[in-house]
This record gives C-alpha cells, sequence and structure tokens, in this order.
C-alpha cells in the first residue's frame, strides 16, 4: 500500500501552480516589484498527523508565536515584539513615520534607529504610543472591536463561549475586515496601517474535533504562507485546548495567492527540496484559559527542516 502523500506538497505545489498558471500583476504602493497571482485556491492540515511547520525550509517559530499573543492580548503596538526581539512588523511602523521624515515634520532616522528607539523607551512613552501604534490590525479586531454605539466587542471570547455552549452552531466567525478603519473608507488617519491580508475565520466542531477555515484575501506565498499556515495551527490547538476539544483542520483559503517577482529565484530553490515530517507541537496542558498562555507554553518535538532561504519582505498595500 503507498504511503499518503506528505501534507507539505500541498504548499510546493501552489507554487507551481502559481508559476506555471500565474498572471502577471503591478503591486501598489511599490513600482520596482511585481506579482505572478492565481486567484481561489485551498490547502487543509490535519492537525491529528504533526504540526505544519515546512520543513523544505527553515521557518522562524519563535516569532510565530509571539505575534499571535499579540494578537490575542489585542495589542496594535509593536512595542511588544520589539521587547521579545520580533521584527516582523518594523516596516509597516517606520512608513508612516519615514513620510512624516521627509516632510520635514520628524528627525532623521533610519529604520534600525527608529527600531531602537521604541524598544529602548516605556511603553508610555509619547513616541512610542504615536509611532509604535498600527491602528486597528488584526488583535484589535479580534479583541476591541469598537462598535458605533461605543461598546467595545470580544470576538474571540464571544467565540470561544460559543464553542463551550453551543458547539453546533454554523455561525462561530471571526473577521478582521472592519470597513471604518481601511484605506479611503476610514476617516482621515484613522486607516489601519495594513488592511487584514487574513481576512476572517470560521471554527466548525464534528464529532468532538475543532476545526478552523482560514480566508486569506491577499497571500505572499513565499514569505507570508509559511507564517500563516503555522500561526492559525498552532492557534486552532490552543483554543481547541482552550474549549476542552481535540484539534481537527486547520482549512487555508486563499483569495489572491502570489509570488513577489523578487522572491523567484528563492521559491526555485526551495522546489528542489523534499519534505521532512512534521515535528510535534506540546502545549501545556494545565493552560485554559485564553489570555494566559505565555511563550514557555509551548514546546516544539522533533523539528528537522532544510535550512532557511531568506527573502526581503515586500512593504505594499495601505493607505
Amino acid at each position: 500500500m503507498p504511503r499518503p502523500r506528505h501534507e507539505e506538497y500541498q504548499y510546493l505545489d501552489l507554487l507551481k501552480d502559481i508559476l506555471k498558471n500565474g498572471i502577471n500583476k503591478p503591486v501598489f504602493n511599490n513600482p520596482g516589484v511585481t506579482i505572478k497571482s492565481v486567484f481561489g485556491r485551498q490547502i487543509r492540515f490535519d492537525l491529528q498527523k504533526g504540526f505544519p511547520l515546512l520543513t523544505t525550509k527553515k521557518v522562524f517559530l519563535r516569532g510565530i508565536i509571539h505575534e499571535l499573543l499579540w494578537f490575542l492580548q489585542g495589542d496594535s503596538n509593536i512595542k511588544y515584539l520589539l521587547d521579545c526581539n520580533v521584527h516582523i512588523w518594523d516596516e509597516w511602523a517606520y512608513r508612516p513615520y519615514k513620510k512624516a521624515m521627509k516632510a520635514g515634520k520628524m528627525p532623521k532616522l533610519t529604520q534600525e534607529e527608529f527600531v531602537q528607539k521604541i524598544k529602548e523607551l516605556p511603553k508610555q512613552n509619547p513616541f512610542v504610543k504615536k509611532w509604535g501604534d498600527l491602528g486597528n490590525v488584526y488583535g484589535v479586531q479580534w479583541r476591541k472591536w469598537k462598535t458605533s454605539d461605543g461598546r467595545i466587542i470580544d470576538q474571540l471570547g464571544w467565540a470561544i463561549k460559543e464553542l463551550k455552549t453551543t458547539p453546533f452552531r454554523k455561525s462561530i466567525t471571526v473577521s478582521a475586515w472592519n470597513p471604518e478603519f481601511i484605506y479611503e473608507m476610514a476617516l482621515p488617519g484613522k486607516s489601519m496601517a495594513l488592511p487584514p491580508c487574513h481576512t476572517l475565520y470560521q471554527f466548525n466542531v464534528n464529532s468532538g474535533r475543532l476545526s478552523l477555515q482560514l480566508y486569506q484575501r491577499s497571500a505572499d506565498t513565499f514569505l507570508g504562507v509559511p507564517f500563516n499556515i503555522a500561526s492559525y495551527a498552532l492557534f486552532t490547538m490552543m483554543i481547541a485546548q482552550v474549549v476542552g476539544l481535540k484539534p481537527g483542520e486547520f482549512v487555508h483559503t486563499f483569495g489572491d495567492v502570489h509570488i513577489y517577482s523578487n522572491h523567484m529565484d528563492q521559491v526555485g530553490q526551495q522546489l528542489k527540496r523534499k519534505p521532512r515530517p512534521f515535528p510535534k507541537m506540546r502545549i501545556n496542558p494545565k493552560v485554559k484559559n485564553i489570555d494566559d498562555f505565555k511563550i514557555e507554553d509551548f514546546t516544539l518535538v522533533g523539528y528537522d527542516p532544510c535550512p532557511s532561504i531568506k527573502g526581503e519582505v515586500t512593504v505594499v498595500g495601505g493607505f
């Protein structure tokens, strides 16, 4: 009987699909880069078979976990990430400062100097509060959605309550897409630094197993998608533990899924590699509240990836 095909081939096949069938498109706000893009794809991972941390290149798990914990705090300031030496959102914070700097409104700082300043200053410092804040990004929408009548809605808190009490419901969905804070739909100065790429997710319970489906409107397949897979797979496992269920599947549905023109060589290098067995993720079983998780509660076992492949983050979009 043939061995089951490694689930990582879904990701590698997606890369091949884009290379073969993708349409070349310009990139908004970044004329030096293009993308090769397809629309409407889906991959899925059975979380009982292992933790889907890609093995054809080493993935920065510590950064993924800290970012997820940052989301769960409902935070929008990069100060927490910088204090943890995680720099995946640096460019998005620096971009508006750079714009103000060029207009002569702020002192000249390189991105490295800007980041170091936020890291060294206390959280309540006016510079940190103003320039480290990314606006109403993922965690804020998940945990602190602002309503027109002045209330604050904890969408994730509601979803967890529903999973504990009425897990059969088909409406347990959390959205990060809030038009009030996106592009020109937002009031001046209120737009998010980056309109949410992973826009909404839905929970489903079957036979005591919790699954999550993510809809991602825009996906940087080489750099971003490996992070997204690991982040939402781990998130599914954490929620399953909190609500007393077993992890089921992570289903990843894409809108525009693409490869940037400055990642083509790296993609070619990755496609020459063969997947290795997925690792296992152990989560501290004592944690039963979503707000209580810490970095020390996660242990990765048996991760033996191929070497990392570096690629430049392409800062695009925004408003």
